[in-house]
């Protein structure tokens, strides 16, 4: 468990400290309904959802962070992906969607989120995470788009936004191609098949 700074009062949040735990199947709608206040409606159409759908987050790489009263007010998850090419299997992740509470924009969850990401799926042994998001936000924790010429998402993205943190160093020499899904699949997705 990792403490994020103080938060704010906001309405509804209960003062005091944040805390980071792993993400519990009880969290389902809470965030759900986080991620559709912080995001919006169209977040489900985006390109990184495609490698998601049907899947778990990695193992071990999916956080919750809650406020002094308990209250989800943060969110980021990590999923195993592949590139279409690679010279040896890299532990790659894909990062997201990361999401705080609107009304706790700027306290910190965020970036305390990340780098408890980060760390974890360093201990866990991975190569290196991917993301598609904001440039200047993201190169504080270490991304750029400096070894993502080469890779491509499956559907329409900005490519400048393709962002990657090499966790070992070399982790994305010679990969290229487009990135797939590669995780457990949800017993969801599975249920569904066999149904079909």
């Amino acid at each position: 468990m990792a403490l994020v700074p103080p938060l704010p009062a906001a309405p509804g949040t209960g003062a005091g400290a944040a805390t980071i735990t792993l993400e519990t199947d009880a969290d389902a709608l809470a965030r759900e309904a986080l991620l559709d206040r912080a995001m919006g409606p169209g977040r489900t159409r985006k390109s990184s959802e495609r490698l998601r759908r049907g899947r778990l987050p990695a193992a071990g790489l999916a956080f919750a962070a809650r406020d002094g009263a308990g209250r989800l007010v943060g969110t980021v998850r990590l999923w195993n992906v592949a590139a279409a090419r690679s010279p040896s299997p890299s532990g790659l992740l894909l990062l997201g969607p990361l999401a705080v509470d609107p009304s706790l924009k700027g306290a910190g969850v965020g970036a305390a989120l990340m780098r408890h990401a980060i760390g974890e799926a360093g201990r866990l042994g991975h190569g290196a995470i991917l993301l598609v998001g904001d440039p200047d936000y993201y190169r504080r924790f270490g991304f750029s788009a400096d070894k993502t010429d080469a890779l491509a998402m499956p559907g329409p993205y900005e490519k400048h936004r393709l962002l990657a943190l090499e966790l070992r160093p070399g982790a994305l020499d010679g990969a290229s191609g487009v990135l797939g899904a590669c995780g457990k699949r949800s017993p969801r997705s599975r249920a569904r098949r066999m149904a079909a």
